[in-house]
């Protein structure tokens, strides 16, 4: 867990840039919403988001930040990892580490994305009955606790 530290302001444009690449990737071809995610997802406007929340952030950073979690109270609020590197084991530090120092004990992944679902479910997450609209949209959240 060497690797992984709290953010600071200056990782900001990096995490705005995964953040990004990554709702772009897996998250677009679902929700199809070119205003959302080609004006509204942009980095300056992310970089204020993560700025204004620095004390729920962690970096994975071995000289680069490959990927960053937001954890709030024992809530894993996000989990991305550098798109190519997927399947590095980067995001299994990331979430052993919100576990391990922040308790974390559940968090919202969205229904059709069965790839984060398996992800949290072989780190001991289990999906529940509770499900929540994902807002604006006909997609549902669904709440996975340890």
């Amino acid at each position: 867990m060497n690797n992984i530290r709290k953010a600071r302001e200056n990782d900001s444009g990096r995490i705005a840039e995964i953040e990004i690449f990554n709702y772009r990737l897996y998250f677009y071809p679902i929700f199809k919403s070119d205003e959302f995610y080609f004006s509204e997802m942009q980095v300056l406007n992310r970089i204020k988001h993560f700025s204004d929340h620095l004390n729920e952030l962690y970096v994975y950073d071995d000289g680069v930040i490959k990927a960053f979690i937001q954890i709030k109270d024992k809530e894993v609020v996000k989990l991305f990892v550098e798109p190519v590197l997927h399947d590095s084991g980067i995001g299994s530090k990331l979430l052993e580490y919100a576990i391990a120092e922040h308790d974390a004990d559940h968090l919202w992944a969205l229904e059709k994305n069965q790839r984060a679902i398996s992800f949290y479910e072989s780190h001991g997450f289990r999906l529940t009955n509770t499900r929540k609209p994902e807002e604006g949209t006909a997609e549902y959240l669904v709440l996975m606790e340890r």
